[in-house]
Parts: structure tokens; sequence; C-alpha cells
């Protein structure tokens, strides 16, 4: 039996941090093992906000390269460039008929993002910030995909993928398998250092709260002694005590510990011991990961980019063909 199909992304904009590692990329290498797995860098996506061409290319390349060096492997994983595949682009247009105005309107990072690209005002706010998801379900289902990796700010995007297709094979017979999501029991949700109630983001104003996979070892250690704590002084996994309930988790997610191996090893030690195990954790985490990132040239992954848009070429050229006849456009 053929193995069932995976498909994730990630924009090329701003810089990944250990969140982004911790609750996508470390999943993505574990899920390659049993799943055909599709792994794409969304830059299409990307420029639903202005983007500087050149800066996009290089961090085009650049997130290519730490796929790869979080443990992506191109003999067993699809690893692509969104744009090297015109059949997103097609299939979205088409889905993007099938659409309605209140769903994506809905969508709450719709109203997040018009905020911040139109100051609030619906008029001067681009169509893509509207359309995206759209672009998103068409990524999913040009490969026929049967799970999805996503955040849990990512689950009303993947519902409204699952409407989409099931509209589609309600009015045009079966054409797309219904993708179901996949969220990871801890790790999912890595939170901002400066303020535990926000979640870890590449594009946060304030630096200081997201430990960066390219960050040196000054800077790392710096953000992780700098971080918020809650009262008390006991290092345990707590709800009610979200930040260090964060900064545990990130310690029991890179070293392998379990929850109860965690909380032990820090019985009657301090904040400050914690902390400093704990950038020297990340620290050593970071080092040979940034090392290998340095391992591909320009000419090596160029060819596994190439290799990997062939390869998904192939897949998305045949479900968009069955589309294309289902509707009539062939």
């Amino acid at each position: 039996m053929s193995k069932k199909r995976i498909f994730s992304g990630a924009q090329p904009t701003g810089e990944l941090h250990i969140g982004n590692y911790l609750g996508a990329l470390k999943n993505w290498v574990a899920l390659q093992e049993e799943y055909e797995a599709f792994y794409c860098i969304v830059n299409l996506h990307a420029i639903t906000m202005p983007q500087d061409p050149a800066v996009l290319r290089q961090k085009t390349l650049d997130l290519a390269r730490i796929y790869l060096a979080a443990g992506v492997d191109p003999s067993r994983s699809t690893i692509f460039i969104q744009s090297d595949v015109p059949e997103h682009a097609e299939l979205a247009w088409v889905l993007t008929t099938r659409s309605r105005m209140g769903e994506l309107e809905r969508m709450t990072q719709f109203k997040d993002k018009m905020q911040k690209s139109g100051g609030g005002n619906r008029e001067r706010t681009g169509v893509g910030i509207l359309t995206y998801p759209v672009l998103m379900a068409a990524d999913i289902l040009l490969y026929q995909t049967d799970l999805v990796p996503i955040g849990q700010d990512q689950k009303q995007h993947l519902e409204l993928t699952r409407d989409l297709a099931e509209r589609f094979n309600r009015d045009f017979g079966d054409t797309f398998v219904i993708p179901d999501g996949y969220i990871p029991p801890v790790g999912a949700k890595i939170q901002s250092l400066q303020d535990p109630a926000k979640k870890m983001s590449k594009s946060d104003d304030n630096a200081a709260g997201a430990i960066f996979l390219l960050d040196d070892p000054e800077t790392v250690t710096k953000k992780i002694k700098r971080a918020v704590t809650d009262s008390g002084t006991d290092t345990t996994f707590d709800e009610s005590r979200p930040a260090i309930t964060n900064l545990l988790t990130i310690y029991h997610l890179l070293t392998g510990k379990s929850q109860e191996e965690c909380v032990e090893h820090f019985a009657g030690k301090g904040y400050g011991q914690f902390k400093g195990e704990l950038a020297e954790v990340v620290v050593e985490f970071l080092r040979p990961f940034q090392d290998r990132v340095k391992d591909f040239d320009d000419e090596s992954l160029k060819a596994i980019l190439d290799a990997g848009a062939d390869k998904a070429r192939q897949v998305a050229g045949v479900t968009l063909d069955n589309v294309y006849k289902r509707t009539g456009i062939r």
C-alpha cells in the first residue's frame, strides 16, 4: 500500500524561531518517516504584504536551507518553492470561484492582517489578505493530502480547506481527499519570552520575545536570562504559571527528558540556575543546526529544489487536469 500524504509549508518572511522548530519542523522530520511528505516554501503567500524582491528571493533560499538543516530529507520528502509549481495559483483561482465572501471575511487572521496592512480600513486592505486562505487550500488539495501539520492558529484555515473540498466534490464529483489536521500534543504553541500570553512570533515588534534559529550564543543567553517568569520559585509545569511552563516546555522538548524528569532535575533550584541550564541547552542545539545551514551551497540547493518542483508538478498536474476536466475547462 502506498503511504498517505502530508503537506505543510512556511512563509519566507521574518526569521524562523525555536517555536517554529518545536511546533512544526521537528514534527515534519518525524512525520516524513511514516508519510509521503511535501514541504513547500510558500513565497506566493508572502507577497500578500509588501516585500523587497531581492530580500524575498534570498529568504526563500535561506528557508529551504533551514528545512534541510532541521532534518527534512530530500530522499524522503519533496522540498520545493511554491512559485515553481504554477498549479498552486491555477487551482487557487478555481477554488476562489467556489468560495464565499462571508466565510473568508470571518477568518480571524483576515481581521488581524487587515489591521496591520490597512490600519483596520477595509477599503485600504489588499485583496490578497482576504483570499490567501483559498491559496492555502489549493496548496493542500493539489497533493490529495491526508494530513496537515498545523498550529492552533491554523485550525480555521484547515476547516475552510475541508469545506471547499467537500463543496467541490458535491458539485463536480469526488475529486479531492478531505484532509485532517495534525496538532502535536506538546510544543504546538511556544509562547513569547516577554509575554507568555502571546505566541512566539517572527513578526513580533519585540525581538527579545523570540529565540531565532540563527541567533548567536550571546544573544540566545541574553534573551533567556531576560525572559519573564511567574511569581514563586518552583520550576514546574503549571497552567496557572504560563511563563515558567513555557520555558520548561522548551527545555523538555530539546532535551527529550520527560516532564517528570525535568521537574525533578530542577527541584530546589532557583530560576537563575534553570535559565542558565536552559540557555546552554538551546545554544548547544543551535550550534550544529547553524553549521548544517551552511552545508548547502547554491548549486546543491538548486538541484534539490528543482528535483522537488519536478516531483511536485507531476502530482499537482494530475489533480489540476482532473479539476479542469470536471469543470469543463479542459
